[in-house]
């Protein structure tokens, strides 16, 4: 009777069911405050190995293994301050997966003392990160199709595109893990391109707008072969060796693709033109950092515009065809064009009206990304901004410059890209 009583009277019976309960509701709001913390401890040690990778993949194929320890816990301690981890352990992995290729996990673990789990037992939790790079996974044949025009002669233009450019090559040449898998192209243009009189003898020049405006005629007051011979008198063409280098676009439409130039085909070659502004001449692609460096240096200031056969130009120089056979494509290697002008279009073979040269330009932009070139466009003060933005790859591709000294940054803005160095996790 006694013990029926006890169980039938509820008088105080919240207080034990509280007392019992209380335990694992306090250790249960306890945890996540010491989950809270590891927590944090795990975030701010993911973010000293990404630097800590990033950091070390500058130069981690060249250290032996204690210089690469050394390295990363210099790297790491610099910038993981957390006094509740303790029993911090560091390590690295560098693997080559194919030559010119590399992978580099840097790797921390941690403990974390509990606070309120311990009541459940846990008196540590373990924090464990992997910061991964990896580089040289990207091959690069990036051509520069640089505006050389008369206009570039002022406001210091020419002056700060030369030093960005030098800063570009030397970006990417740092960059290079194995010699030629970034190869650079360089395609100065005005109102032609500039192919170089070495190759006078080459198969893909057309010479018979050349021979036809440039020679003598029996009667000096002729200076074409149309007025000479509708006027009785005979034409002698100049000697090919007498050739500037530069070239006109070729006939429509393979003035806005890359179609390979082919013996006997006058529609896919090149005009021989005798421009009286020739720019520098062009250089295919090439790994050679001070020819390269040299070709930025002869550039000089000259004539008109015509981007759309500086644009061309540069994509024949990425194209696996003829005259300049570049790389085939390949999942391992980025094909680019940065495009550079400072005015709008003013003339090419057939039209002084700007809007029917933009028309082609826009073509040859259309084109050249639809063969998934990526194309970078720079507007140097003056230019066709719809026009380019409209050519670039990506709206974040087009770069407005309003004062020549910002050329530096653009130019090291877009070479830290190409660089290729990403994190991988």
């Amino acid at each position: 009777m006694l013990f029926a009583r006890i169980f039938q009277d509820r008088k105080g019976g919240v207080a034990p069911i509280l007392a019992l309960a209380i335990v694992p509701l306090v250790a249960s709001v306890g945890a996540a405050v010491d989950y809270s913390r590891a927590n944090l401890v795990r975030t701010s040690m993911q973010s000293a190995l990404d630097s800590t990778a990033l950091m070390l993949s500058k130069d981690a194929q060249t250290l032996s293994a204690g210089q690469l320890d050394l390295k990363a816990s210099t790297y790491f301690n610099a910038q993981f301050h957390r006094p509740e981890a303790s029993n911090v352990q560091l390590s690295q992995q560098l693997t080559s997966p194919a030559q010119g290729n590399f992978n580099l996990k840097v790797t921390a673990s941690a403990t974390v003392n509990t606070v309120f789990w311990r009541l459940l037992g846990q008196q540590q939790i373990t924090v464990t990160s992997t910061g991964e790079v990896t580089w040289g996974i990207k091959k690069l044949n990036l051509a520069l199709a640089l505006d050389n025009t008369g206009s570039m002669g002022s406001s210091n233009k020419m002056t700060e595109l030369k030093n960005a450019a030098h800063a570009l090559l030397t970006t990417l040449k740092n960059a290079e893990k194995v010699p030629g898998d970034i190869k650079v192209s360089i395609v100065p243009f005005a109102v032609d391109v500039n192919v170089g009189t070495g190759n006078v003898n080459a198969d893909w020049i057309d010479w018979s707008d050349w021979e036809a405006n440039n020679g003598t005629c029996s009667k000096s007051s002729y200076h074409n072969q149309s007025n000479c011979t509708s006027n009785n008198g005979i034409w002698t063409p100049k000697n090919h060796s007498q050739w500037n280098g530069c070239v006109m676009d070729r006939d429509q439409n393979n003035d806005v693709l890359n179609t390979a130039t082919a013996a006997g085909s006058p529609a896919t070659a090149y005009r021989a033109h005798q421009a009286s502004a020739c720019s520098t001449a062009m250089m295919p692609l090439s790994y050679d950092w001070t020819a390269l460096n040299s070709k930025i240096d002869a550039m000089t200031p000259t004539g008109n515009t015509n981007v759309t056969i500086g644009l061309q130009v540069a994509w024949q120089t990425l194209s696996p065809v003829a005259p300049f056979n570049a790389p085939a494509p390949a999942n391992d290697l980025d094909k680019v064009i940065i495009l550079l002008t400072d005015g709008t279009n003013t003339q090419n073979r057939w039209s002084s009206t700007s809007t029917v040269i933009d028309a082609r330009t826009q073509k040859a932009c259309d084109n050249a990304k639809a063969d998934n070139i990526r194309i970078y466009t720079i507007r140097v003060i003056d230019g066709n901004a719809a026009l380019l933005k409209s050519c670039a790859s990506k709206p974040e591709m087009y770069y407005e410059v309003q004062q020549a000294s910002q050329l530096n940054s653009v130019f090291a803005s877009i070479a830290q890209n190409l660089a290729n160095l990403r994190i991988a996790k």
